[in-house]
């Protein structure tokens, strides 16, 4: 039975790492697959799902007025009428960037297509806020998986994302700006709060 999955975790949790290994294990199967990430994130090139260990592959880059219902409807049509048959799964990366009608779009693309979707993303971002996407994703998803990763600090469980900029910890500022390891730690609750001290 098809459902819509969203797997999260803080930054270097290997969620990248993960949706490129799902993908090419539908393709070994010869099963085809729709891989989406979100327009925003640029830092390999848009429509690029890339991981801090190298791997990357091209993936078409989700904006915000687009509609996934009717681009995955349209794909199997197209595939369906080409030979290629139907999409086995849609794959989304960066999913926290997703809009309210992504997420419900998603579900439709589960509910009437009966296509499973598996979004990973962000939870929450440098403040501890929700994404959008998380948000609605933690409310639509049917099953949610965390993603574990250690605290930049100390080796506990990261469960939060620090903004760094010149090695000192952020706390203000605008909730999208697009970096990786140079721009954020995974930190452990104690750590987002006292990166300079010792836990012990």
């Amino acid at each position: 039975m098809a459902q819509l999955f969203f797997r999260y975790g803080a930054m270097s949790s290997g969620k990248t790492i993960e949706i490129l290994k799902v993908a090419h294990n539908y393709e070994a199967q010869k099963r085809k697959i729709a891989l989406m990430t979100s327009g925003l994130d640029n830092r390999s090139g848009v429509g690029t799902v890339a991981s801090r260990i190298g791997l990357h592959r091209s993936a078409t880059p989700i904006s915000d007025e687009m509609n996934l219902f009717d681009y995955v409807a349209n794909l199997n049509k197209k595939d369906v009428a080409d030979g290629d048959g139907k999409v086995a799964c849609v794959l989304i990366d960066e999913a926290q960037f997703l809009k309210k009608h992504h997420v419900l779009e998603c579900a439709k693309i589960v509910d009437e297509l009966k296509i499973p979707v598996m979004a990973f993303g962000l939870k929450n971002d440098f403040q501890n806020h929700l994404f959008e996407g998380s948000k609605n994703l933690l409310i639509y998803a049917d099953k949610i998986e965390e993603m574990k990763t250690i605290c930049h600090y100390c080796g506990h469980k990261a469960t939060m994302n620090l903004r760094i900029n010149n090695g000192k910890p952020v706390y203000e500022g605008e909730q999208v700006q697009i970096g990786g390891d140079e721009s954020y730690y995974p930190v452990c609750r104690f750590h987002y709060f006292a990166p300079d001290k010792t836990r012990n």
